[in-house]
């Protein structure tokens, strides 16, 4: 294994190691739906946040609609999402994603936020209107929702919960020796009491962490253990790529095998299901992992 280097400091270029190289996004089913969100005017995370598997789930016929905008009010570190004040909230957009997704004749959607701190629910309410507004459109669609962590204000979390998604995602993103570095607006505790709180009502939860921003295998393993300590059931581990200069740079290259192996210790650890490879993303193939629940 290479060596890891001080979070901070700038690793000599290199090479992307094979396991992480993917080929630009085409082909006719990309660029249909691709056509499709520029039409209803909609955003999605796997543009917006430069996911490297956009072209394999674009071509399968799955994305993540990101709601509220795409301008975030916070600045973690290895996101590509624009930060800066938000335009308001668009009232239309509920029913505008309802009618992409159903009209996309999908089983399974995943449904996703910027932080809308300037707001002051959070943006909780219109979260509840798109989560009916898709049930209404297509009612056998099975609903996943990676949520901002609101403060864990449970007003705000319950919200959302009482329209009912059928899972409900937070991410931790990184351990907690990093999270004021990776993250600065947020925090370790905020984001497991947002999840605890979800657990406890009922909620199918679940959360991810990207590996290779200077953490080692015990802040990892430690991470693992408060995620199902605080209720979470679903884990995803992936490696994290620096989408510009202006992010924070990849501090090592985990190998596959050492995906594989917390694959396992997850599992062993109680959840119930674990995706977990150096391209899996919070929302990679959610459909497959929900089905098997």
């Amino acid at each position: 294994m290479s060596h890891r280097v001080s979070l901070g400091t700038e690793p000599p270029p290199r090479r992307l190691p094979e396991w992480v190289r993917v080929r630009p996004a085409s082909g006719p089913g990309h660029h249909d739906l691709k056509a499709r969100v520029r039409e209803l005017g909609l955003h999605t995370v796997c543009e917006s946040a430069s996911c490297p598997n956009i072209g394999e789930c674009w071509n399968r016929r799955t994305l993540t609609v990101m709601i509220g905008g795409n301008v975030c009010t916070r600045s973690c570190g290895f996101c590509d999402v624009a930060t800066g004040r938000p335009a308001p909230l668009d009232p239309d957009e509920p029913r505008h994603v309802a009618e992409l997704l159903a009209g996309l004749d999908l089983t399974y959607a995943v449904l996703t936020s910027v932080d809308r701190d300037d707001l002051p629910d959070g943006g909780a309410a219109h979260w509840a209107a798109t989560i009916r507004a898709l049930r209404a459109a297509a009612p056998s669609m099975g609903i996943e929702v990676l949520i901002p962590d609101f403060h864990a204000r449970a007003e705000h979390l319950d919200v959302v919960i009482e329209a009912r998604p059928d899972v409900l995602a937070h991410n931790l993103e990184t351990v907690a020796r990093l999270q004021r570095t990776v993250r600065p607006q947020a925090s370790y505790e905020r984001s497991l009491g947002a999840i605890a709180h979800a657990a406890k009502r009922g909620m199918l939860t679940k959360s991810s962490l990207m590996l290779g921003l200077g953490e080692d295998l015990d802040e990892v393993r430690q991470a693992l253990r408060d995620l199902r300590d605080h209720g979470c059931r679903v884990l995803t581990l992936g490696q994290y790529l620096r989408p510009s200069r202006q992010h924070l740079p990849v501090q090592h290259f985990w190998e596959p095998a050492v995906f594989e192996e917390l694959g396992c210790l997850a599992r062993a650890l109680g959840f119930e299901e674990v995706a977990s490879a150096p391209l899996v993303r919070s929302s990679y193939k959610a459909d497959e992992l929900a089905s098997r629940l």
